[in-house]
């Protein structure tokens, strides 16, 4: 299985560089490569608007201008215009050691990479493991730089109602990346209109995330190193070739060792919940990179259902199968993970992570992007994210709703949607925030947050 799997992702790594040279040599799609998404984008006029409607009547793929201001949600970080960086991380110390360039294990040495070796916060360079071959294997899967994105009918041309996908919301705008594109990229760099974003997914972790891309003022663009830590994707960025894990947002090798990204909140959910909760949101479109034709099809096939996680020399806790799911929420009061299995059977899990309340939501049918060959049709594992229970001061306590998929407040009574949407009641129209979660697998979880952080019900 190991073997296979890494061929696969080798051979997936080159199948999509070969299309990215195959669309620049022909030019490309004109919509796909001259449409982005830049944080210089101003608002959308009513002229625009009528004009949209217009491109969208003839099927075409438009581009979503996000507002102008730097307004950012209250997700329990403490936001910059600036850039969330430079949150400093306590328990982590950069180890500077100059001489480290010089004794860097086979894995390193052999990258002519302009990284700063001397700076780290890992302390055993044996950690790196190479997920790509190649002397120089950064954007072997490459990233997607120029994202456009389409509305909820157009993508429900070719996107099923349980296909997966990341959901995240900036400045009330929200988005969805469909799974079935982020496993074959793994990053894209976007833009909610003055925030630059760049929206991630590890298929061997199971991690999405979206992470503010300003440091210090600068704007990076996040690319694939072709290294893995924990099986975890190694980000690196243009500006000083710094390595960042993707689990944490942090760099952890290079010019900005110890910094963190602020992290924007992101849940995985299917189509069909995104498309009702937000009926005017966009979604990546195919035709960001290759089109419908390429995407669709696991290269991991039968991965989530095996009993050892790839290219992961760690140890791994026995509470949980390696590869079973959680949702991981990491907070200043302490890190809990709710096992998927516990979350699908109550549906509800009211907890409290030290000081900080917190409500997990479960249920739906949305399909696992890691198992099957064609992702739309895998097996269904159900959505399960992590939300803020406080509205207007007071922390409602909740229970399954009427329906599949509905949840109810003991306080007032009102009807809530898996997203954190109240549809009925007093509260209608009521968003919760999304508390920064992470649905991984068990065995990268423990490895970055520890074991002992596991729900016990």
């Amino acid at each position: 299985m190991p073997t296979n799997l890494l061929f696969r992702r080798l051979v997936a790594g080159l199948t999509v560089s070969a299309l990215v040279a195959s669309a620049c040599s022909a030019g490309g799609d004109e919509n796909a490569r001259d449409v982005t998404n830049d944080s210089t984008a101003s608002a959308v006029t009513e002229e625009d608007e009528l004009a949209e409607q217009e491109t969208e009547a003839e099927g075409s793929r438009v581009e979503v201008t996000g507002p102008t201001t730097t307004f950012l949600p209250d997700v329990g970080v403490e936001f910059s215009t600036e850039g969330g960086v430079l949150r400093g991380n306590a328990n982590v110390d950069v180890i500077e050691d100059r001489a480290a360039a010089d004794n860097l294990p086979s894995t390193l040495s052999g990258l002519d990479w302009p990284t700063d070796w001397g700076r780290r916060t890992v302390e055993d360079w044996e950690e790196f493991l190479s997920g790509l071959g190649g002397s120089d294997p950064r954007d072997g899967i490459p990233p997607i730089d120029t994202p456009v994105f389409e509305t909820v009918a157009l993508a429900s041309q070719w996107l099923g109602p349980r296909e997966p996908g990341a959901l995240v919301t900036v400045n009330g705008e929200s988005r969805f990346y469909p799974l079935s594109i982020l496993t074959r990229h793994e990053i894209v760099n976007d833009a909610f209109g003055d925030v630059p974003v760049a929206v991630t997914f590890c298929p061997l972790c199971n991690t999405a995330l979206a992470f503010d891309r300003r440091v210090d003022g600068e704007t990076l663009r996040f690319g694939v190193s072709g290294l893995l830590r924990n099986s975890d994707l190694v980000m690196w960025d243009d500006s000083t070739t710094s390595l960042w894990q993707q689990i944490t947002g942090e760099a952890v090798v290079g010019d900005y060792a110890g910094t963190e990204l602020a992290i924007l909140p992101t849940s995985v959910v299917s189509f069909s919940q995104f498309s009702e909760n937000f009926p005017e949101g966009r979604s990546l479109a195919a035709e960001s990179a290759f089109g419908r034709q390429s995407y669709g099809v696991n290269p991991y096939v039968g991965y989530s259902s095996s009993e050892r996680p790839f290219l992961f020399n760690g140890e791994v806790d026995d509470s949980l199968p390696a590869l079973s799911r959680v949702i991981g929420v990491d907070t200043d009061d302490g890190a809990r993970a709710y096992p998927f299995a516990v979350a699908q059977e109550v549906m509800v899990i009211n907890d409290v992570i030290g000081e900080i309340p917190v409500v997990v939501f479960a249920g739906g049918e949305t399909a696992d992007a890691l198992d099957q060959q064609v992702i739309g049709v895998s097996d269904a594992i159900g959505t399960a994210l992590a939300l803020d229970p406080v509205v207007d001061g007071e922390t409602l306590r909740f229970s399954p709703g009427p329906e599949a998929g509905q949840f109810t407040d003991d306080q007032t009574g009102s009807t809530w949607s898996i997203v954190g949407l109240a549809t009925d009641g007093p509260l209608a129209g009521t968003q919760l925030n999304t508390v920064v979660h992470r649905n991984e697998f068990w065995f990268a979880w423990q490895a970055f947050f520890g074991a002992d952080s596991l729900f016990e019900s």
